[in-house]
């Protein structure tokens, strides 16, 4: 059972665990009326001071004693009917309770609430944020939210809450919330009242119509005009345009709270899946066009607003979590393997080439030197770093399954930790490279730790990004993480070929009747190598076809000892480039996804935090 205890009125829905729901009603109707009089102090009950307007309203003043007693009595018989009502329908005490709270809410208000449900009976509540659950239940709708989206709900009940979410791999998260109590369907009473009785008449007299008021405003949503009666005065005739005058400033507040929700959680209005508005004031004239024109995006009116966070606290409709979207989007084992495999043995076999066939010179004389492939040497040491990068999602499961540390076993946890480790193991491979090339050929580290670890750099950078991503789960790419991670294998396998015709053209024995095929192997090679760097910066066909033929050539064309090194840094160069685009394409800035509207088939009923006013 869920109980929405708004400060109009209480609805709660008893759901089963295959979905279906019953919606309880109270004298005929779904809203249990909310406020209830306390008596105290020898104050006369039905006076304002001693109204309690639902559940939700701690009593300031009564803080200890038989005070706070008598409030927490008469703040929980909305719940202690609300359980009497259940019992009657489902034929046995409920035993599974979420009681739907605000997303700003702070301890003392979740303690006070959970106080008014054990003096009501009921057992220990489960607390739902309130569009936590209206998200939840768009999901059952139809509404597409993938998973690192954004969508804001806009609660418009007595009183107005904006919140906006992102959807993570466990669920929803708040991103930010912003609250105004006068910006909902009460203030709209109160400005009704004004126009019927006077702004003069004192909080008794508004008291007295209040029912009469918020009957009216309802009816005025489909009327043009309605026939108000008044305690001790004739009744009044109220019309629509009495209505609209009293909205606009409302639903003026509430676009200025969604601006600034938004903008509170640094997004923009482009990056939003979609705006809803729930709640017993959802339908007020204007409110959706005023949201409309302050955002520039048009919001969805969920159909029968009043349900909605109920509905979706209680799981209405949910669907078995086998058939639920995924964050981690299934990869071939053997796609996984080769994306680990094939950069990882391009690196041995870059490697091992440029062992085998650096030349030394003045082995035996006074002067020593090496003349070592740089650029050969370079991209090992990037290879090294892509095959540990595409073992990013494998190295987290692994750290994960054995870390005490709670927060890395969540889906961000894993694949952060999993980064970080593989930037680390990448950067050590690449250094023990230069340590023992150096070591090898008996001379200084510097050289060979220069050329190995500077043209990661960037790589290295790109990927921390994505790890701090991934940490604060601020958005999961389409496809998974073990598919964004995964360099390129054409590119690899092209580069890793190239360079290797490269150094073989510049080291084999060059006997006269070779020389010819020699020269044809290396400019083969600086072709490969060029071909490796577009379809390494660029991913339309078209494109690459357009740009792979002059550089190509050029590649081709400069193949020389002194060229080596820099044509491996420039491939180190578009590998960085080409890590920076997916960053920025699948993480920073994604396409958004096209808001759509749930089903008003599907939608039964809706509801709000706030309650009906």
């Amino acid at each position: 059972m869920s109980i929405d205890c708004g400060s109009a009125g209480t609805q709660a829905v008893v759901a089963w665990a295959d979905g279906s729901a019953h919606v309880l009603s109270f004298d005929g109707n779904p809203p249990l009326h909310s406020g209830s009089y306390l008596p105290a102090n020898g104050q006369a009950a039905g006076q304002p001071a001693a109204f309690i307007p639902g559940p939700r309203h701690p009593v300031e003043d009564a803080t200890s004693g038989d005070a706070r007693g008598d409030a927490l009595e008469v703040a929980a018989s909305p719940l202690r009917r609300v359980a009497a009502e259940a019992e009657r329908v489902v034929g046995q005490p409920v035993r599974d309770v979420r009681v739907v709270v605000p997303a700003g809410w702070g301890p003392r208000r979740r303690t006070w609430m959970r106080q008014v449900a054990h003096r009501a009976g009921l057992p220990q509540p489960r607390l739902v944020e309130a569009p936590v659950a209206v998200a939840e239940y768009l999901l059952t709708t139809g509404v597409r939210v993938p998973v690192g989206a954004f969508l804001v709900v806009c609660d418009v009940g007595a009183g107005a809450e904006v919140t906006v979410l992102r959807r993570g791999p466990a669920g929803f998260e708040v991103l930010a919330t912003l609250a105004d109590a006068a910006a909902g369907g009460t203030a709209v009473d109160h400005a009704l009242a004004d126009a019927l009785i006077g702004a003069s008449a004192g909080e008794g007299q508004r008291a007295s119509v209040a029912d009469s008021v918020r009957v009216a405003k309802e009816a005025l949503v489909s009327h043009p005009a309605v026939t108000v009666p008044l305690p001790e005065r004739p009744p009044v005739i109220a019309n629509s345009a009495m209505l609209d005058e009293a909205v606009r400033p409302v639903a003026w507040r509430v676009a200025q709270l969604t601006q600034e929700a938004v903008a509170a959680a640094e997004l923009t209005v482009a990056d939003l899946a979609g705006i809803y508005c729930v709640g017993g004031s959802a339908q007020l004239p204007h409110l959706a066009a005023a949201v409309a024109e302050h955002t520039g995006a048009a919001p969805v009116v969920v159909p029968e607003p009043g349900l909605v966070a109920a509905r979706g606290a209680a799981d209405v409709g949910a669907v078995d979590t086998a058939t639920v979207e995924r964050v981690e989007a299934p990869v071939p084992p053997v796609r996984r393997a080769a994306a680990i495999a094939v950069p990882g043995f391009a690196s041995l076999a870059l490697i091992w080439q440029c062992l085998l066939t650096a030349e030394r010179h003045g082995v035996l004389g006074v002067y020593y030197s090496v003349r070592v492939n740089w650029g050969e040497f370079t991209m090992a040491a990037v290879m090294a770093l892509l095959a540990c990068l595409a073992a990013g999602t494998v190295l987290g499961s692994l750290i994960a399954a054995r870390s005490p540390t709670p927060g890395t076993r969540t889906e961000g946890g894993r694949v952060s930790v999993g980064i970080l480790a593989a930037v680390s193991l990448g950067a050590a491979i690449a250094g023990l490279y230069a340590v023992v090339t150096s070591q090898y050929f008996g001379m200084p580290v510097g050289p060979y730790l220069k050329w190995a670890l500077w043209p990661i750099a960037p790589v290295s950078v790109m990927a921390l990004a994505m790890a701090v991503v991934a940490a604060r789960q601020w958005r999961s790419p389409h496809g998974g993480w073990s598919a964004l991670l995964a360099a390129p294998t054409g590119s690899i396998v092209a580069a890793t070929l190239g360079m290797g015709l490269i150094q073989y053209s510049l080291t084999a024995d060059r006997w006269p009747d070779r020389i010819l095929w020699i020269d044809i192997a290396g400019r083969v090679g600086g072709l490969l190598l060029g071909v490796a760097v577009v379809m390494a910066v660029v991913t339309p066909l078209m494109f690459r076809l357009i740009l792979a033929a002059p550089l190509a050539v050029i590649f081709a064309a400069i193949v020389s000892r002194r060229a080596a090194g820099m044509l491996g840094v420039i491939y180190a160069i578009a590998v960085a480039t080409w890590w920076a685009t997916r960053l920025w394409s699948r993480i920073l800035r994604p396409a958004p996804p096209t808001p759509t509207a749930p089903p008003t088939g599907l939608v039964r009923a809706g509801m709000s935090p706030g309650g009906g006013g």
